[in-house]
């Protein structure tokens, strides 16, 4: 797709983060923008921000752990829109805690948003896509889609399964109308530490170095990785930018390059080849947003 002008495009987690700096940027490039998500606050600053630009935009609140809201989802965005041509399947969330002490209910809670969400939404919303005579699938993997830490045991079940799904729709929908992209970032500076959960039995220490490689509270952790990761607004654009240019995966960031290629070259033991590059890496790291957008 060349161009998103007079183009309807859904968003999911569009409430902060990569979410939101894709409808703003759908929004500059003329599309019309449904914004989701399951922070009504949040999703009420996103609305925003798109004011400014002379698009429709429709806010939905949602919770892609609802099923059947999920599934209710294309009837209101066609009530309204008439059509749409791209989807955005983003929203995701993680829970801090080793797979032996984890709570069923928070494996579910992670199970339900980052993939039954995603299969749920692009089943819902295949039809309405396909009638298009151009449209759009992208579902946000990470990079721990292609390689695993300790105490990220379900988020990584999610993302390599997200991985799967969307490289299986890539191969059946080629030649087709429909330009189907799977996402892996690495460190963006999102909000995905504060909405997620951290069990109280976990060690804190073990549990943060999971994530960070550094000691702190969960607002301290969540502060720290907002700051120090990309801008989400640059890695919007450069989801935009591989959507134009149909490539089926889109990595964000050296890091996730360098992660990806450590586990080429010693699957076993690419572990122990990070720590040698991500120091350099969060130095050189762009942190500033695009000029010329709204920020919050």
């Amino acid at each position: 797709m060349k161009s998103f002008a007079q183009k309807v495009a859904v968003v999911t987690g569009a409430g902060s983060g990569m979410g939101r700096y894709l409808a703003i940027l759908l929004a500059r490039a003329g599309a019309d923008v449904v914004i989701c998500d399951v922070n009504t606050e949040t999703l009420g600053e996103t609305e925003t921000l798109l004011q400014r630009y002379n698009v429709a935009v429709s806010s939905i609140p949602l919770d892609m752990a609802d099923k059947e809201a999920v599934e209710a989802l294309p009837e209101q965005v066609i009530a309204r829109h008439g059509k749409v041509d791209l989807l955005f399947n983003n929203a995701g969330v993680t829970v801090g805690s080793d797979f032996e002490t984890m709570p069923e209910t928070d494996w579910d809670w992670v199970m339900n948003i980052n993939l039954n969400g995603v299969v749920n939404a692009t089943r819902a919303f295949l039809p309405y896509l396909k009638q298009q005579p151009e449209a759009v699938l992208v579902n946000t993997s990470s990079i721990f889609g292609m390689i695993a830490v300790a105490k990220q045991s379900v988020y990584h079940t999610t993302k390599f399964a997200v991985r799967g799904f969307t490289e299986g729709l890539v191969r059946e929908f080629k030649g087709s109308n429909l330009s189907v992209h799977c996402v892996h970032p690495g460190h963006i500076g999102t909000n995905i530490i504060k909405n997620s959960r951290f069990t109280e039995t976990d060690d804190a220490e073990d549990q943060q170095k999971s994530l960070l490689g550094i000691n702190g509270s969960q607002t301290e952790m969540s502060d720290l990785f907002r700051n120090n990761g990309m801008h989400p607004s640059r890695a919007a654009q450069i989801i935009l930018d591989g959507v134009t240019r149909r490539r089926s995966r889109i990595f964000i960031g050296l890091d996730a390059k360098l992660m990806d290629l450590a586990q080429r070259i010693s699957p076993m033991h690419y572990d122990k080849l990070m720590p040698l590059f991500m120091i350099p890496i969060t130095l050189l790291r762009n942190k500033k947003p695009l000029k010329d957008l709204p920020t919050s």
